[in-house]
């Protein structure tokens, strides 16, 4: 058997149950469990290095989020990314992220201000060393700073609430090639008019940003089935 996970560590603060969704969505998230593929609990637990029930709950809860479906009588399967999902999540991560950016360009201080400065060359440093997972890291930093700036709890909470979806979707999309670097091109300009204090510029430039991140996912996701399909002949 191919093992993809590695054993869980047992020196973890949080439930097993946590530690071993976390591993799962990981693993979702950067592909070693592939849309569409069954996810077996008997298989999951012994490379995980853990019993059946916590992988049995993990599954439970990433059903929730969106990143495993339920077939009746058949078991879970890594959700696939439909064009709907893409379409409805940044129909709402677009009002969220324009609304965040106008806000933040009234409203943010000058730390906050530096903290974006510092998150741009955090997720240039990582665009040079190729390292996907730190760039996600700084690049959700980055847009949690601007969310914090639009000083709107509400608006903070409904982000959060989606937070795993966007992250699923985010880490697809940066691996696109050129995605990296206009990403970060597109985020300066964007701290570019915050800092200038243009609302109407920073929606501007949010709302482009969540278009090309929503037609690189596109791109991404119509090449991938295209293969599928040649290779399928």
């Amino acid at each position: 058997m191919e093992r993809r996970l590695l054993p869980i560590k047992l020196d973890s603060y949080k439930p097993l149950r946590e530690v071993v969704s976390e591993a799962l969505r990981e693993a979702i998230i950067s592909g070693a469990l592939k849309p569409g593929e069954r996810l077996m609990e008997i298989q999951l637990a012994e490379e995980l290095g853990v019993s059946r029930t916590p992988v049995r709950e993990a599954i439970r809860k990433l059903e929730l989020e969106g990143f495993v479906i339920m077939v009746p009588r058949r078991g879970a399967y890594v959700a696939d990314v439909s064009i709907k999902d893409i379409n409805e999540i940044y129909e709402i991560r677009m009002a969220l992220d324009v609304l965040a950016a106008g806000l933040a360009a009234e409203r943010i201080t000058e730390e906050e201000m530096e903290a974006l400065e510092r998150a741009l060359v955090e997720i240039s440093t990582h665009i040079e060393q190729r390292n996907i997972e730190k760039l996600i890291e700084a690049d959700t930093l980055f847009h949690d700073i601007l969310y914090r700036a639009s000083r709107n709890d509400r608006l903070v909470g409904i982000i959060s609430n989606l937070r795993e979806q966007f992250t699923r979707f985010r880490s697809i999309s940066m691996q696109y090639p050129g995605r990296m670097k206009r990403t970060l091109e597109e985020h300066s300009r964007m701290v570019e008019a915050i800092a200038q204090r243009n609302a109407d510029l920073a929606q501007q430039l949010a709302r482009e940003h969540m278009e090309n991140s929503e037609q690189t996912l596109l791109l991404d996701l119509d090449e991938r089935r295209t293969k599928t399909e040649e290779g399928n002949r």
